[in-house]
């Protein structure tokens, strides 16, 4: 009976998308790997400056006649200003992947999420006005806008304009609420003013291994010793407590895991109205893998694992409790700061692609 009921489905993710209401997005926009996570059940994307580097350089044969092109086009153009055209681009191309499924689902998924610039995090006026601009490149886009102080107005005023947003660089709970928070603010407003909100489709990410990453790194730095286990569970406890919460309160987005850390970060969440969003490598490993497709998203993580993190790691408690990390403190919060420098770092390494075809090395053979 058992290998009955799996035939009927290509593999443990088009499994989950079938049978639960948890909802599959790719954590790439190559075309390719879309492509494949398409096919298991895949009704979404998404896209930042990392992805698209990656990208970039998997695909260079694909994509190098078109940094020649826009070199040509535009030749007064810096290499950001290219590279940030090769952004639009590629996630337009992939948007395109996900129409019929955008059109078919009314806007709930469907989408591709395109990334803000991680350098105006600082700036709400400058986030909203590259989200308004994004946002006009497809009818399916959703713009990342990260969960900074300057991100949570952005966020609401984003919302306003009928920007379906999902919120990025965030960990916490608290950063969480502040943008359920925030869109239920943008939302309210426009119904207020009578505008449609059916064709929104808003989500906030948890970069759940992000946040284990950062207690490994406190671990290690003030001498911690607990079982290394417990640190697995860091993040998957944060989604819960934060997807139970939402439920209880009635925010009107949803909640999103990214940052795959191990297979609890799918595993677990099983079952919720939420979004899944792996790579396309950890795709294949969750498509190979015998892990018994059931809800778990409500099955408690254990007490001793939540009682101990709280107790050793400080950071995990602003983390967990929802009145101990302030708006303020968004941004220097480890997490946010160790993130946003990698993202912003790929966007110094997409102008150092694009400089390789504008300024060419001659000393290169």
């Amino acid at each position: 009976m058992a290998n009955a009921v799996a035939s009927r489905y290509k593999s443990p993710l088009h499994e989950m998308t079938q049978s639960t209401p948890t909802c599959l997005w790719n954590d790439s926009a190559s075309v390719q790997e879309l492509s494949y996570s398409i096919e298991h059940g895949a009704v979404g994307a998404t896209c930042n400056p990392v992805i698209v580097f990656s990208v970039l350089k998997k695909e260079i044969n694909v994509w190098k006649p078109r940094i020649l092109e826009l070199i040509e086009q535009f030749p007064t153009a810096t290499e950001d200003e290219i590279a940030w055209q090769l952004v639009r681009d590629i996630s337009a191309k992939a948007a395109s992947l996900l129409k019929p499924i955008f059109d078919e689902q009314r806007g709930r998924n469907g989408r591709l999420s395109i990334q803000t610039d991680p350098r105006l995090f600082r700036s709400a006026d400058a986030i909203v006005k590259q989200a308004a601009e994004f946002d006009a490149l497809a009818p399916n886009m959703i713009v990342k806008i990260p969960v900074t102080q300057a991100g949570i107005p952005a966020i609401e005023e984003a919302t306003y304009r009928g920007i379906s947003i999902n919120a990025t660089v965030c960990f916490t709970l608290p950063q969480c609420i502040a943008v359920a928070e925030a869109v239920e603010r943008g939302l309210k407003r426009r119904e207020h003013e009578g505008s449609n909100i059916s064709h929104m489709g808003p989500v906030c990410t948890i970069m759940v291994g992000r946040l284990d990453d950062w207690l490994k790194v406190l671990m290690e730095k003030n001498n911690i010793s607990i079982d290394p286990g417990y640190l697995e569970w860091a993040g998957v406890a944060v989604f819960k407590k934060a997807y139970k919460l939402f439920r209880e309160r009635g925010y009107r987005l949803r909640l999103l895991s990214a940052a795959f850390r191990n297979h609890m970060h799918w595993s677990e969440l099983i079952g919720g109205d939420v979004v899944i969003s792996p790579p396309y490598s950890w795709q294949v490993r969750f498509n190979a893998s015998d892990i018994e497709v059931r809800p778990r998203i409500d099955e408690t993580v254990p007490e001793i694992i939540v009682s101990t993190l709280l107790k050793k790691f400080p950071d995990f408690e602003r983390a967990y409790d929802e009145n101990r990390l302030a708006a303020e403190e968004f941004d220097s919060f480890g997490p946010t700061r160790r993130t946003l420098r990698q993202f912003i770092q790929a966007c110094h390494d997409l102008d150092a692609l694009v400089l390789d075809s504008l300024v060419p090395d001659l000393t290169v053979a």
